[in-house]
């Protein structure tokens, strides 16, 4: 316990001489700045706009909130500039909605609506299925992504830079012939890393999403920035003992940040729809948290196994990688 101790504060002083929590804390003041003066500002946070392709005229009690279009193809292509909204084909005598994908509980909020505006004034059936307001969702949404970028991203390169200066300044040779545990050196990064994560989502979510909300959804929300948080820095404990210098380092951090992250983005925020991106690992990560952040996470066990067991892989593979470090250091 002593050793453990004594290198948690040796890379607590590494870190902090390294500006790692000052990065830290300079990008949760940017975010910060960005979801309240920026992104939240400047949102459109207007109704969802309704189309409706009835070429009959047989809905005849319409909404002047609804635009209508003149065929199937201009339905479409309405459909695919504004995929917020919702579109209602009659051709075939009955409403059939047609719209992109959200979440259940949105995707309800925006078929209640539409088919409302088919109906006569005060003769919709309306019910409440939620109080989340469009700044509401568009916080959660934000934060989201940016805790997400920050620890797959900005966590992998960070860990890894700590562990290149350190061999560059010999540490490595020096553990290889001290009497500790080697596993207490790679132990001590993961808990380091994991409270600086925890401490920033918290900070991150409390800052932009509001203290009523953060109460309700932190649990889950620290539980999956947990998951990822270890996962990511074993990865790049991993990638940093394997490659020579920083600069083949930079190389695996575009791969990931480009190749893993991107597309999880684009699968699940754009109207972008891709049938392979359920067997992205990356994309069930992040809808986890997502849902974390929207109070509905419904995850299965065998995503917990899942996840447990690339840790468990990770942390195996970086003690084989970091003993045969010290073997050649030493």
């Amino acid at each position: 316990m002593r050793d453990f101790c004594s290198l948690l504060k040796k890379d607590v002083r590494l870190m902090a001489s390294g500006k790692f929590f000052s990065m830290s804390l300079a990008f949760l003041i940017v975010y910060t700045l960005y979801v309240n003066f920026g992104y939240v500002r400047f949102m459109d946070a207007q109704l969802y706009n309704v189309y409706l392709y009835d070429p009959a005229g047989e809905q005849e009690t319409v909404s002047t909130l609804v635009r209508r279009v003149s065929s199937q193809k201009e339905l479409e292509k309405a459909i695919l500039d504004d995929s917020n909204s919702v579109g209602i084909d009659a051709s075939t005598g009955e409403a059939r909605l047609v719209f992109y994908e959200v979440d259940k509980e949105t995707d309800r909020h925006r078929a209640d609506y539409a088919l409302s505006l088919l109906l006569p004034a005060g003769k919709a059936d309306t019910r409440v299925i939620g109080f989340r307001t469009p700044e509401q969702r568009a916080r959660k949404e934000i934060t989201c992504e940016l805790l997400f970028f920050e620890i797959a991203a900005v966590g992998f390169l960070g860990i890894a830079a700590v562990l290149f200066k350190e061999k560059s300044m010999g540490v490595i040779r020096v553990h290889a012939i001290l009497p500790i545990r080697k596993n207490v050196f790679l132990l001590s990064k993961l808990v380091i890393f994991l409270l600086s994560d925890l401490i920033f989502a918290l900070l991150l979510t409390l800052l932009n999403v509001g203290p009523a909300d953060t109460v309700y959804i932190l649990p889950e929300v620290l539980l999956q920035t947990g998951l990822l948080s270890l996962m990511m820095a074993l990865a790049g404990l991993v990638c940093a003992l394997l490659l020579k210098d920083f600069r083949q380092f930079t190389l695996a951090y575009l791969v990931i940040a480009i190749f893993a992250a991107s597309p999880v983005f684009l699968a699940a925020n754009t109207a972008v729809k891709w049938d392979w991106i359920r067997f992205h690992p990356f994309y069930h990560i992040y809808m986890g948290l997502k849902n974390a952040y929207f109070g509905t996470a419904a995850v299965s066990l065998y995503y917990y196994l899942a996840y447990l067991s690339v840790i468990m892989l990770l942390f195996l593979w970086a003690q084989r990688v970091f003993s045969r470090e010290m073997r050649r250091e030493g």
